[in-house]
């Protein structure tokens, strides 16, 4: 761990911290503080991959789309007009949209077969936008002079590694230059980030066995094929099984670092409050607890 204790944590004169866990516990509100205080630079992954590693996906979906429309056929095909992606650190829009959900193309959904090209699409580029952490650090220092550092990563991360390899080249490089950090919530929590998604269901990305297991599962238990599948529904069932499948992932990962409460996360109104409670957290885990 880049901080092996609280004092080396609270005297560094340059802090690096990567938050993980699921959506909507609390990373990007941390991150946010963290960037107005004016000293932390705040690297968010997600926009990483929607604005360098799938933004030409995402503009030639809407491309794609405009194509079909004559009157807009024609004005892109002579250069009159330019359609982009309109991605930023607090809408994501763009990015899950072209993710999509699996199901009936009537409702908005994908073939299966599309759907897992555009989850694969995914994979790659998050796993490139992490090992980019280290580049970001740099950049950070070098052109801004940021003194610390905060990587917001996506709630997908616990897809991408294996945290029981001690070999694994995401983790190891995240690891060696940013002290990870688990915002762990409750059964509370859960059932809150459930009953918000039920609101508006989203897209997201999945483990590819896990995935392929769910929609054989789905499929098995509606008597539903492919072009039968309501798209928001399939996403509604999968989703309390993602969180179940993801809670183990991100305790494995955060033997890799440290740990705070969801509640904790949701008090902190500064920048000291978050560096004093990671502190604690490396304080709890130097006595094991």
């Amino acid at each position: 761990m880049v901080y092996q204790t609280a004092s080396e944590w609270r005297s560094a004169i340059n802090k690096r911290v990567l938050l993980f866990g699921m959506s909507g516990l609390g990373k990007t509100f941390v991150s946010n503080i963290l960037r107005t205080s004016g000293n932390w630079f705040h690297y968010s992954v997600d926009y990483r991959i929607g604005t360098c590693y799938m933004g030409d996906f995402i503009t030639d979906s809407f491309k794609k789309k405009a194509m079909q429309i004559p009157y807009l056929r024609e004005l892109l095909l002579s250069d009159s007009i330019y359609i982009a992606s309109n991605i930023t650190f607090d809408n994501l829009t763009p990015l899950s949209t072209y993710l999509g959900k699996p199901g009936n193309l009537g409702k908005g959904g994908l073939s299966f077969a599309e759907y897992i090209r555009r989850q694969e699409q995914h994979r790659h580029a998050e796993i490139s936008a992490l090992l980019d952490t280290p580049h970001f650090i740099t950049r950070a220092e070098e052109l801004y002079q940021y003194e610390h550092f905060v990587c917001d990563s996506g709630g997908s991360i616990c897809e991408v590694v294996d945290p029981k390899n001690p070999n694994d080249p995401v983790l190891n490089c995240l690891s060696k230059n940013t002290l990870l950090c688990w915002i762990e919530g409750t059964e509370a929590h859960r059932k809150d980030l459930i009953e918000r998604f039920d609101r508006a269901p989203k897209p997201m990305y999945y483990e590819p066995n896990f995935l392929k297991l769910k929609w054989a599962e789905y499929l098995a238990e509606t008597g539903q094929v492919e072009y039968e599948v309501d798209p928001d529904t399939f996403v509604r069932w999968t989703y309390d099984r993602a969180l179940a499948h993801r809670q183990p992932r991100y305790a494995a990962i955060s033997k890799w670092g440290i740990k705070v409460r969801a509640d904790e996360v949701a008090a902190i109104k500064n920048v000291n409050d978050f560096e004093e409670l990671v502190a604690r957290a490396l304080e709890r885990r130097s006595k094991g607890a």
